[in-house]
């Protein structure tokens, strides 16, 4: 991967992530599956309800004169036959003509038709109901007890009340979500979110439509990490040290701290020339977690959905491998012991490569200070067999006062394995090997 982005005509980008980066990082496109809309913030409306194109309007007139124009012999009310308000946002009353009601509450309806009225019958007297039409109520459509439409009752009706009136959301979905669409545009946002935070219980509007449904957005954890398999978003907004411990965290044993990667993909019409963007589709973004810079930011990078979260595995993985292969711990250390105390060993050699060491092993065959006794190349080579075609003992290290550790290089194929023995300093053995 590092030659690769280091060539001339590289086939993807590689960003390392750091604090100073991660602002920039987080004007980049989204790139999950579904349209990010976000949310918004709740407002107050007014508790009164709005007639809306659609709404049925049901009118009746009082009138106590004898002689009514409206009403027969004896009657003293007229009803008149329910009506919808049309498209311009109007009824027809008979003897008065169209009167516009949309927009008007229910109260505002009533004055105004009784005004038309009074232009005909001087005393009349007029009643006035709304039943809401589809402009005026909204749907909910899954997730669900009872899904259905529901009226607005009034301006100021919330959607967690409508969830309530629709029997309530499913408790077989994981992580439900709730998704709004509004005049063409797509809202969404995890149930837990707004019952958290009040001020996000939005009202709605006549004409929404409302689904629950489950929280599918995901990401793929591979490599050296505890769990590899897909992942799906725990919360609304997940960074990238929320994804590692999602994936059960890095493998003590496997896992290369400073090689955590995220990989993911841009369309062709996100890319950018600046720093606002991508300039290439596939990017990877590089995280080190063994410094402090490398832990705030990733805490700030926010995993997107359908990213690949791939953990490195450390060199000294490798060089297990082939020597369990090869059966070269087997005679010189206990079970168990080998692994344990090599992999801290060779993890702090690759780590600390500036480390003072006690010197090289093998100077003419012979082994220096408290190294008495070692190997010499031919007697090592006679230990391994014909795999190996070169085996040279690089580095002694004194880690305390009890213990050398003395560090062989075996290539194996091209492969770089590293084996490690411990023996007794002078005067607690003689020199003696204690492996």
């Amino acid at each position: 991967m590092i030659s690769e982005s280091a060539s001339q005509t590289p086939s993807f980008q590689v960003v390392e992530v750091t604090r100073a980066a991660v602002p920039a990082l987080a004007r980049w496109p989204y790139t999950g599956g579904e349209v990010r809309q976000g949310w918004f913030r709740a407002d107050r409306g007014p508790d009164s309800a709005l007639i809306r194109t659609g709404d049925r309007i049901d009118v009746v007139v009082w009138d106590n004169q004898d002689n009514s124009l409206i009403s027969g012999i004896g009657d003293k009310q007229t009803q008149i036959p329910a009506m919808t308000v049309s498209s311009d946002g109007t009824v027809y009353l008979p003897y008065v003509g169209d009167v516009v009601v949309r927009g008007l509450t229910p109260e505002a309806a009533r004055e105004r038709v009784q005004q038309k009225m009074e232009m005909v019958v001087p005393a009349a007297q007029v009643q006035l109901g709304v039943t809401p039409g589809r402009n005026n109520s909204v749907d909910v459509v899954s997730g669900v007890g009872s899904p259905g439409r529901f009226a607005l009752q009034d301006r100021n009706t919330r959607i967690l009340s409508i969830l309530a009136q629709a029997g309530g959301v499913d408790t077989s979905l994981r992580q439900p979500r709730i998704r709004l669409q509004r005049d063409g545009r797509a809202y969404s946002t995890r149930l837990d979110v707004v019952l958290s935070d009040p001020s996000l219980n939005v009202r709605v509007h006549g004409g929404d439509q409302i689904a629950v449904v489950e929280d599918m957005r995901s990401f793929t954890a591979i490599g050296a990490s505890q769990n590899q398999r897909l992942i799906y978003f725990e919360k609304e907004r997940m960074s990238a040290l929320d994804a590692v411990s999602a994936a059960g965290g890095l493998n003590a044993r496997r896992a290369n701290p400073k090689g955590v990667l995220v990989l993911r993909e841009y369309s062709p019409r996100q890319l950018s020339e600046g720093p606002d963007g991508p300039q290439m589709s596939q990017v990877v973004f590089t995280i080190d977690l063994t410094s402090a810079d490398g832990l705030f930011a990733a805490r700030q990078f926010n995993i997107q959905p359908d990213d690949t979260l791939l953990t490195t595995e450390s060199p000294i993985t490798g060089a297990q491998t082939i020597l369990g292969a090869g059966g070269f711990s087997r005679g010189y250390q206990r079970p168990g012991r080998y692994d344990r105390r090599l992999e801290r060993f060779a993890s702090d050699h690759i780590r600390y490569p500036s480390r003072p060491w006690a010197g090289t092993f093998f100077r003419g065959g012979e082994a220096p200070g408290h190294a008495r006794g070692g190997w010499t190349a031919d007697r090592t080579r006679r230990r391994l067999g014909p795999p190996a075609s070169v085996c040279l003992v690089e580095r002694a290290s004194i880690v305390d006062e009890d213990i050398v550790d003395l560090v062989a290089f075996v290539a194996l194929d091209r492969s770089l394995a590293v084996a490690r023995r411990d023996v007794r300093p002078r005067g607690r053995g003689g020199g003696r090997d204690r492996g």
